[in-house]
């Protein structure tokens, strides 16, 4: 096998050197910016006579639904080697067919780009900001080529370039192939670098804000590293980056779009944020979530995202893991560098138990279920209605929820075991060898690391089912309180508000709630509760509060085509969950807490 491997290594090395000259080559120019246009060239060279298909992607590295980036294309011009115009035709939305070349085409077109996030761009005269799935055409075929890409810079606005590619000099950078191009977001703008070596290996924030300090962003550097030096302590080492660097990519300008998105060498980080707000600590729990993610989800790998499709959905039922533990550990790795303070993490743990417990999404979908609708709700787009809010529970917070318990159950077990370690042991086994895992896979690694019957039992319950653990037993063994601030409290299960129609529910009705079983939909309109009509000045909170959970009260309403009616409505206890440190918690409890939060 050693042999084999060996040969295929050599074999494919050969492979590369002999087509190392041969590049696809790209040159971008942001002469109207100032309109959100780019220019865009592309040669490709070397080909064979057949029919050239040149294609937009349809979807983009962190993200799981169909996004359509061609719409943004136009201008749309081939020529062969001699300047000669190419026919071009059609065969579907994303694609330009280019026949009748003579080895070479010059591919061509115009890209608008307005939306400065994660998987969108964003062209202005102050940035370009590039997701390269929305950027750039490649060609089917020729996606194992080294690539060569020049950025005209606009130097009347003092562009500097930030990328994970690699950099040739004179603005021109290098991907060994279509897919580490693709997986290479660049900011292009008036950047503050920081940087720092780590083990060998550069640590570096690029970031775009107008209005900030030099002293500003050299806090912001420093909260960072925190963060970074917290997390490589649970790995026990950085990963290994290509070229030796990893990029925080951070741009938070007035017209940017909230996100965060991971990358193999690097992260973009986006938040709308004015020019007269301070940098503080913008978004520093998306920088702490994204550069989790170069352990869990970039190198430790699900399989199901291998190989990544640009051209389709990608779907996967190990989110909860990829997503969800990396959600665990972002409050977690702010809480241990300092970012946050314990008590701020502590307290905001129990929201997000109680909502995962009471959701009804878990009647329907197990968290590997969760995960599979990711195509349908990670930033996917539709005009019809769904019933989202009652099957699908977010596998960021399943998924953390469940990060959770796996951490307290292994610490209050007594015997050393914790998730950091767990963490450490797949990073080992999957993550540096880059092996891609499954589910089972997971359950196997933590057979070997905890036991069998562990394990069994663990994903037995929550990831193949979808029970809950017992929260209430865990926290109190961890020196933390878990309480329902709305004890005794009645509630309908469901809000309402006065809106245009008159009052309605603020979305659909919660499966098992009040309002549910009382047979009220979104669309209806509630004319009076328990003997109240309902005016532009009445105050919902008033006339639930005057009675006690198990009180049955008369709730009139009318159908959208005009029939009204009048329901029993039996009130339940409100749920608002809350955690806090437990000032009275035992020696052992204190102990295990102290050793979960500390700083390492």
């Amino acid at each position: 096998m050693k042999l084999r491997n060996l040969t295929i290594a050599l074999l494919s090395f050969l492979a590369i050197s002999l087509q190392a000259q041969t590049y696809n080559e790209y040159e971008l120019s942001f002469d109207n910016a100032v309109h959100h246009e780019a220019n865009i060239k592309i040669k490709f060279s070397n080909l064979e006579n057949k029919v050239l298909e040149v294609r937009m992607s349809r979807s983009s590295p962190g993200r799981y639904a169909v996004h359509e980036f061609a719409k943004n294309v136009y201008n749309v011009k081939a020529t062969d080697s001699n300047g000669k115009a190419l026919p071009i035709t059609r065969e579907n939305p994303y694609q330009w067919n280019v026949a009748g070349h003579n080895g070479t085409v010059n591919f061509e077109y115009t890209l608008y780009a307005n939306r400065a996030g994660g998987t969108y761009s964003g062209i202005d005269e102050s940035h370009a900001h590039l997701n390269m799935p929305a950027t750039l055409a490649w060609a089917r075929g020729l996606d194992q080529r080294p690539v060569k890409v020049k950025f005209n810079v606009r130097e009347d606005r003092n562009w500097k370039v930030a990328t994970q590619l690699k950099d040739l000099g004179n603005n021109t950078f290098y991907a060994p192939n279509t897919y580490y191009l693709m997986d290479s977001p660049t900011e292009i703008a008036d950047l503050y670098f920081r940087e720092r070596n780590v083990d060998g290996q550069t640590i570096r924030l690029a970031l775009h804000k107008d209005g900030t300090t030099d002293a500003e962003v050299d806090a912001y550097f420093e909260e960072t590293m925190g963060i970074v030096m917290q997390q490589k302590a649970v790995f026990g080492e950085l990963a290994t980056y290509d070229f030796g660097q990893y990029t925080f990519l951070s741009c938070y300008m007035p017209n940017a779009s909230g996100d965060g998105m991971e990358h193999r060498n690097s992260t973009y980080v986006v938040s709308g944020l004015a020019v007269e707000r301070p940098l503080a600590s913008t978004s520093m729990g998306t920088m702490s979530h994204e550069f989790f993610h170069n352990w869990n989800v970039e190198r430790i790998r699900p399989r199901s995202l291998e190989p990544f499709s640009f051209e389709d959905a990608n779907m996967s039922g190990e989110l909860w893991f990829a997503e969800g533990f990396t959600s665990y550990y972002t409050g977690l790795m702010q809480a241990r560098s300092g970012s946050i303070s314990t008590d701020q993490y502590v307290n905001g743990l129990g929201g997000s138990v109680g909502y995962v417990i009471n959701a009804p999404g878990r009647s329907f979908h197990n968290p590997i279920e969760m995960s599979y609708q990711a195509p349908f709700v990670d930033a996917a787009t539709s005009i019809d209605p769904t019933n989202l809010s009652n099957i699908f529970i977010s596998y960021y917070t399943y998924g953390s929820v469940l990060g959770l318990a796996l951490d307290m159950s292994l610490r209050t077990m007594d015997n050393g075991k914790n998730l950091d370690d767990y963490m450490k042991y797949v990073w080992e086994k999957h993550g540096k060898t880059e092996i891609p895992y499954t589910v089972r896979d997971l359950q196997a690694r933590m057979a070997e690391y905890a036991g069998e019957s562990f394990a069994n039992e663990f994903f037995g319950k929550y990831i193949l089912d979808s029970q809950m653990p017992d929260y209430a037993n865990l926290f109190k063994k961890m020196g933390v309180t878990y309480t329902n601030r709305a004890e005794g409290r009645a509630s309908m299960g469901d809000n309402i508000r006065k809106q245009r129609e008159g009052w309605q529910l603020t979305g659909n009705a919660t499966v098992g709630s009040p309002i549910y079983k009382a047979g009220i939909e979104s669309e209806d309109v509630i004319l009076s509760l328990a003997g109240t009509v309902l005016t532009d000045d009445s105050n919902i909170n008033e006339i639930i509060a005057a009675h006690k959970p198990g009180d049955s009260i008369e709730i009139k309403y009318r159908k959208i085509w005009g029939e009204e009616k009048t329901s029993k409505l039996t009130l339940e206890e409100a749920q608002a969950w809350s955690t806090g440190m437990d000032a009275n918690a035992d020696a052992k409890a204190k102990a295990r807490r102290e050793a979960w939060l500390r700083k390492r």
